[in-house]
């Protein structure tokens, strides 16, 4: 068996940035109009609610695009 303590630190990183990455979308959202962009898809029938966000999925796709183009760009 090898070594797993680098590759716990590493699950442990990659947790910790899921966990400020949510915590961080979580604040956007109650501050920003993030999440209830028009283009958003919200259908809501009875008991069934279903929620695509369609809009703020292609506007953080766009600026995730240019912010890591400009910082990895060689």
């Amino acid at each position: 068996m090898g070594d797993f303590s680098s590759f716990g630190k590493i699950l442990l990183g990659i947790g910790a940035f899921l966990f400020f990455m949510g915590l961080l979308f979580l604040l956007l959202g109650k501050f920003t109009g993030l999440g209830r962009l028009p283009g958003d898809i919200y259908y809501n029938k009875g008991n069934f609610t279903f929620y695509f966000p369609l809009a703020t999925s292609l506007l953080l796709s766009l600026i995730l695009t240019v912010l890591l183009n400009l910082f990895f760009r060689r």
